[in-house]
């Protein structure tokens, strides 16, 4: 399932490849569990002759804001992905295209193609991703409804020990909580829960400040360390 540093991957590599470009050829798939409040043709339609003006994350969501809205927004799901053809966008994990490769993939819900021939996709073999149509994609859930980004939302140290402190629930459920902090997911809360020797089904209220600290610790640098992205936690 894709998590944070996935996603942030797929985040980094449009801004970098496909920000300033302009869309001349789109194609929505005819998949109403997937293409979720718009018709395929109304989602080409809204994209084609638009310039990409940024690419944007909030925990597990990716959007793109167009020169003028709505904008395209994407719900990773069990297996979303995007696919750049020509280039790799994770040292990690398989992410490059190969030239053997169906392009545009039979998994492919959105296939969009720029004004300098640069082609990408987003892809879902199991059809739990969503991709959405929205004027402003922060005001409405699922984006509305999360809470900060363990990326690049800061969260100093006094206030992740104190708001752990507040709550009864078992760690590893409040850490795959969204609305709680957002953009950790099974894997990820595993392996810092691992990591800081806590167990998962410790009461959060009862871990000990020292145990916060490593596990605030065990975060930033999985997310630093293991993915190559760049933490704000203090």
């Amino acid at each position: 399932m894709p998590e944070l540093p996935e996603v942030e991957a797929a985040r980094l590599a449009l801004e970098e490849h496909c920000v300033g470009k302009r869309i001349v050829r789109c194609s929505a798939a005819e998949d109403t569990k997937v293409i979720d409040g718009v018709a395929p043709s109304r989602l080409e339609a809204a994209l084609v002759g638009r310039t990409i003006a940024a690419a944007r994350r909030k925990g597990k969501n990716l959007w793109l804001v167009l020169d003028s809205p709505p904008s395209p927004s994407f719900q990773f799901g069990m297996a979303g992905a995007i696919y750049i053809k020509g280039v790799e966008l994770s040292k990690y994990k398989r992410s490059a295209v190969s030239p053997t490769e169906e392009w545009p993939s039979k998994y492919s819900k959105l296939f969009v193609e720029l004004d300098d021939g640069l082609e990408f996709s987003f892809t879902d073999k199991r059809r739990f991703a969503k991709i959405r149509l929205l004027d402003n994609p922060e005001a409405v859930p699922p984006i509305s409804e999360l809470g900060p980004d363990a990326l690049c939302e800061p969260m100093q140290l006094d206030d992740f020990v104190q708001s752990f402190g507040r709550k009864n629930a078992p760690i590893k459920s409040l850490l795959l909580d969204q609305s709680f902090m957002s953009g950790i997911g099974n894997w990820m809360a595993d392996e810092v829960l691992y990591q800081a020797r806590i167990h998962p089904m410790q009461t959060s209220s009862k871990i000990s400040k020292e145990k916060c600290k490593a596990l605030h610790r065990c975060i930033k640098e999985r997310l630093e360390l293991n993915y190559n992205c760049r933490s704000l936690f203090y």
